[in-house]
């Protein structure tokens, strides 16, 4: 590791913790040469997961843009953060388990929606009709009476 305060390319490493989520470690580093100290943090590379489109396009896997969607669904609602970063954790490890580390942006949303039916009726219709891009009122009445006969 080079020094950034003199260029020297090697140190000693002080002091090492882990991350809060354990995706990085923190090292805390000594220059062997001008004995000044840095930190470094050190992340394990990994191949994206991709999330395969409607329309057959992949693009890597953002939990942050699937949190996002969800906190808009669920906004005024009572729900908490932390319940819906448990979605999103959910949704990772299935793409995580499978050996070629792809989802399909259609079990995403049935995953999420089939959660957040259980969390709150109203973010799961929010969320539904978004996700499903529902053509007409008729289809929307469809989706609430099979929610009310549900209950």
């Amino acid at each position: 590791m080079r020094c950034p305060f003199c260029g020297f390319l090697e140190s000693k490493v002080i002091d090492s913790r882990e991350s809060k989520k354990g995706v990085s470690i923190r090292r805390r580093r000594e220059c062997l040469s001008c004995q000044k100290r840095f930190t470094t943090y050190e992340k394990v590379e990994q191949i994206p997961y991709m999330v395969v489109k409607k329309d057959g396009s992949r693009q890597p896997f953002d939990g942050q843009k699937l949190l996002r969607g969800m906190m808009k669904a669920c906004e005024k609602r009572p729900i908490q953060i932390s319940q819906l970063e448990e979605i999103v954790e959910e949704v990772e490890s299935i793409v995580q388990d499978r050996p070629d580390k792809e989802i399909e942006s259609s079990e995403i949303g049935q995953i999420v929606m089939e959660r957040l039916k259980n969390l709150d009726k109203v973010a799961y219709i929010r969320f539904a009709s978004v996700y499903r891009e529902f053509k007409d009122v008729v289809e929307f009445k469809h989706v609430l009476e099979n929610l009310l006969k549900e209950e």
